[in-house]
């Protein structure tokens, strides 16, 4: 039976091996991934590159015929060219009131006055058509 001592010295050289592969192992993660995003930076640019020189030429040359002559799908072309447009953030509207605000009176919401070009639409269920010149039934 093995001493305490040769015990723990067993021990620590099982987990000095699986220290030094769980290192390298993250050492070689992390260096692709570095790599791969320098690789994905070139790549956007790359395309960025394209779709501009696609924009500059559009004028003497389209997509179909730079398409026949470089063996390049259509549909790649008219990717870059309409991925070198910026995508502008749609902008969010301003939130009334804090969010301890909403969770504390969740249904408390303010309603909104009708719009004065809008007609108030009567509680019965008809509205009135202005072409037919009566009321309809709404469904």
């Amino acid at each position: 039976m093995a001493t305490t001592e040769e015990i723990e010295r067993r021990v620590g050289d099982a987990d000095t091996t699986r220290t030094a592969r769980r290192v390298a192992a993250a050492k070689r993660v992390g260096e692709l991934a570095r790599h791969r995003t320098d690789v994905a930076e070139q790549l956007a640019d790359m395309e960025h590159e394209l779709g501009n020189v696609l924009a500059e030429s559009s004028d003497v040359i389209d997509i179909e015929e730079l398409a026949r002559f470089t063996d390049v799908p259509v549909a790649d072309l008219t990717q870059w060219l309409n991925g070198r447009k910026t995508n502008r953030a749609k902008r969010k509207r301003p939130v009334s009131g804090t969010s301890a605000e909403k969770s504390a009176n969740p249904g408390a919401a303010t309603p909104k006055p009708p719009r004065v070009d809008q007609t108030p639409t009567p509680r019965g269920g008809c509205s009135t058509d202005a072409s037919a010149g009566g009321p309809t039934e709404s469904t």
